[in-house]
């Protein structure tokens, strides 16, 4: 009996889980202005998103952990392309729940040239409606660039391809 019903106590939570994975999410789409935030990059100096609106177009990242081997390609894939960017004025912004510690220990033993963000409380992923993968267990992976006026023109969003990120956004930039 106490076997039967534990199994059906595991199989709810498992449908619940699946449920709250595949509900729509109500992120910023393209076309969208991004929101006014504010946090601290990796040398605990505030970065100001308005700051930049009106001056450069930006690549803004969420992923999901400093040095797991995921984030650790993508970051590097950003870090191998950070001339094409500057070249093109373009700020590179990486966002994840770390600390400004850890940003920092990630950014130097890769040689990371761009701004990474200490969203420790996951306030602006939740503004920006960033969808968490693996029924919700994992922060989600996705990429957007934004104009020189603060509007989304492309979002690229796969936890599986984390170099494509760079790639996609740098087709959007040419």
């Amino acid at each position: 009996m106490i076997r039967k019903i534990g199994f059906y106590v595991v199989t709810g939570l498992i449908l619940v889980m699946l449920f709250l994975s595949m509900k729509k999410q109500n992120g910023l789409k393209v076309g969208d202005r991004i929101p006014q935030f504010i946090l601290k990059d990796q040398q605990g100096k505030d970065f100001n998103s308005e700051d930049y609106r009106g001056k450069t177009a930006m690549v803004i990242y969420f992923y999901p952990k400093d040095d797991t081997p995921g984030c650790i390609k993508e970051a590097c894939s950003f870090r191998d392309a950070y001339e094409v960017f500057s070249d093109k004025n373009v700020k590179v912004i990486g966002i994840s729940s770390d600390s400004v510690e850890s940003h920092k220990n990630f950014a130097d033993k890769y040689n990371l040239p761009f701004t990474l963000l200490a969203d420790t409380d996951k306030k602006v992923r939740r503004l920006f409606g960033v969808p968490s993968s693996a029924l919700g267990l994992l922060p989600g992976r996705v990429t957007y660039v934004v104009d020189k006026e603060g509007i989304i023109i492309y979002i690229y969003n796969s936890m599986s391809n984390a170099e494509k990120h760079v790639t996609e956004s740098l087709k959007m930039l040419n």
